[in-house]
């Protein structure tokens, strides 16, 4: 099990690093991460390599028995490269290049940063292979982050127009027949017309818009495999290959399973808080994320950015309470984290991260936040090779970034957001303590068959083979739950022609829909149930969407209590050994709970009780032994099973 921090003695005077050192080892602390910034401190002018520093800082580790992930320097390139070769910059949705100063500045599709990029990497991996205190190497930093994923230069124009013609198999015509490109007069007559989506009147076409998004995927993905690949032509038989993913999967441009296989192990930055944020996000959200990265690989994954203190670039975020970092880093260890290395050792006094603080901060001292991450080292250390076992979940929330992307082309209501829709559904099982995985929906070779429930949030875009799926495991005796505006779309983001909404879903889910409504900020529909046997949330709203369901086989659970649309809202159908649920707009959280408790029960899932506020998760190591992390996520005082949990208090019981 690795334990430590993240570290950047190039920042500092070179007399700071023995006593730096020193302290990282007292925290318990056995690898230091250092190196992902460092391009200019590597490479100072073009062909000039020099490693003698960084020779110098894993020697000292190792001396103190400090092992070593190292990060191949690609995400900050030197000024005098943007110098020679401002074309390698990317340019932003006004046609803006992106000025050297920040980072991730760079374009996927430059080939010119491909074969620099290529050769720096080339040149550390060589020079550190054969050591043995470098155990793993991170490919660039956090890609796609910070809106990076996104570029329209003129590279990204061409490249996109070669994307286009390879899947269309260099066949105009059926780009046009595919898009609908008759409309609005935008027919092509060949690939070097189409355009980017570029700010334009109106919207680009939408299924357009989709291949896009593909397109930055691929590019996002084809310069992580380039460098990955170089990385695993010249490292050590002893050094492993990974990337450190960056929060708010949702709102990137790239399909992160698709990365994720270029990798020995997903890494994560868990950032529950940062700046401007008044909270930390929700627990269950916090809770999400790493069962997201869990299913990237089917794996359990590293962190190797855990928060410690405030976070800031410009408005500082929340400060952590007492406790509050120890409680995430178990929770974290809770759903599958196995090795953590903090962010960061020391806090900047200068450059763009001075406010993002660390264990250390400004004034040099070793005080509280020191002694947190002592703790939580000494808590999680004996349980080291128990975190290694695999977490078996009952439940799966399914997602496909085709769906995500099609939704932030088209919201359709101005409250949509497709992580707070995921958490919809997500958040009732959390609140039980339920084990959970959250997967790609299109992985054919994901096995489905140890799940009991299937969550499919907002998913849209259903095609046929996906819903066959989903039927053969409702009729096998499994439950899927859909949401709202299912199975409206085809894979190329087109609305289905001559179907009843919600297209293929329509027959397991046994409802139609020939009307929906967008609702807007501040316009909820009151809810109501129909159905006796829920006593606890016989009232409760809708926002965001309702689509106005019509049973053919499903009976009614809930409806709109409108005078004018008095439909059902909420449905269950009978589907072979099995029950298929849809839910027709952003049903209030009282009634999801409902329905969670209902399906916990129908479905004999395992689950824990626990008061408001408090996170129970268990895992068992290879010997069928229990361990218990409990979290307790608030500011008050909260007692598990007799035992009393302080304000943000955290422990493993066994």
């Amino acid at each position: 099990m690795y334990l430590g921090v993240d570290y950047y003695p190039e920042y500092w005077p070179a007399g700071l690093m023995d006593d730096d050192i020193d302290g990282i080892v007292r925290l318990g602390a056995n690898m230091v991460r250092i190196g992902e910034f460092s391009w200019h401190k590597m490479e100072p002018e073009e062909g000039k390599y020099d490693f003698s520093f960084f020779d110098d800082v894993v020697a000292r580790l190792a001396k103190q028995g400090l092992a070593t992930m190292f990060g191949t320097p690609t995400a900050t390139f030197p000024a005098w490269l943007a110098k020679k070769h401002p074309d390698i910059l990317s340019v932003d949705g006004d046609g803006v290049p992106r000025a050297f100063g920040g980072r991730r500045q760079y374009c996927y599709n430059s080939e010119t940063y491909i074969r620099y990029a290529g050769a720096i990497t080339r040149q550390l991996v060589s020079r550190f292979a054969d050591e043995p205190a470098i155990v793993s190497w991170q490919i660039d930093n956090e890609l796609g982050h910070e809106g990076s994923d996104m570029c329209y230069c003129p590279n990204c124009g061409k490249a996109f127009q070669s994307f286009l013609r390879k899947k269309y198999e260099g066949d105009i015509a059926s780009l046009n027949e595919t898009y609908g490109t008759i409309f609005w007069g935008q027919t092509y007559n060949d690939f070097s017309e189409i355009p980017m989506p570029l700010r334009t009147i109106t919207t680009h076409n939408p299924a357009l818009q989709l291949d896009w998004a593909r397109f930055r995927s691929w590019s996002v993905n084809a310069f992580a495999a380039r460098m990955a690949a170089i990385v695993r032509e010249l490292k050590g038989e002893h050094q492993t290959v990974t990337h450190n993913l960056p929060g708010g999967f949702f709102q990137k441009w790239y399909d992160h399973a698709e990365q994720a296989e270029l990798l020995d192990f997903v890494s994560y930055d868990n950032y529950p808080v940062w700046g401007g944020l008044a909270k930390p996000i929700s627990p269950a959200a916090i809770a999400m994320g790493h069962d997201f990265m869990r299913g990237l690989k089917g794996q359990n994954f590293w962190i190797v950015e855990e928060l410690m203190g405030a976070q800031g670039h410009d408005v500082i975020g929340y400060l952590p309470r007492p406790g509050q970092a120890k409680m995430w880093s178990l929770q974290a260890f809770a759903h599958g984290c196995t090795d953590m290395l903090y962010f960061s050792w020391r806090a900047m006094t200068r450059g763009a991260e001075q406010f993002c603080m660390g264990i250390v901060d400004h004034d040099n001292r070793r005080g509280a936040k020191y002694e947190e991450v002592r703790d939580a080292f000494e808590t999680i250390k004996p349980h080291g090779e128990a975190l290694k076992e695999p977490i078996h979940a009952d439940i799966a929330v399914l997602y496909d970034y085709d769906n995500v992307w099609s939704w932030r082309f088209q919201r359709q209501s101005e409250t949509f957001d497709f992580t707070k829709e995921l958490l919809r559904l997500y958040t009732p099982f959390h609140t039980h303590n339920c084990r959970m995985d959250v997967i790609p929906a299109g992985d054919a070779s994901r096995d489905w068959t140890g799940y009991k429930v299937l969550l499919v949030p907002a998913m849209q875009i259903i095609d046929e083979a996906l819903a066959q799926r989903l039927s053969a495991f409702a009729e096998a005796g499994g439950t899927v739950v859909f949401s709202f505006r299912a199975g409206i779309r085809d894979r190329n983001n087109n609305i289905h022609f001559g179907m009843e909404m919600p297209g293929y879903a329509a027959a397991m889910a046994g409802v139609v829909i020939h009307g929906s409504e967008a609702l807007p900020e501040g316009c909820e529909v009151p809810v109501t149930a129909v159905d006796e046997r829920i006593v606890k949330a016989r009232e409760t709203t809708c926002e965001v969407w309702r689509d106005m369901l019509t049973p053919t086989t499903a009976e009614t659970l809930y409806r709109y209590a409108d005078a004018m649309f008095p439909v059902p809202a909420v449905t269950r159908n009978a589907h072979g050994a099995g029950h298929v649920y849809y839910i027709g707009g952003g049903i209030g959280d009282e009634a999801m709970e409902e329905l969670a408790r209902t399906m916990i029960a129908d479905r004999a899932i395992w689950h824990v009780e626990s008061e408001k506020g408090v996170e129970v998760v268990v895992r068992e190591d290879a010997e069928g032994r229990q361990r218990w992390f409990v979290m307790n996520h608030t500011e008050e005082s909260k007692v598990f099973e007799g035992k009393i949990l302080g304000p943000y208090a955290s422990l493993v019981n066994m």
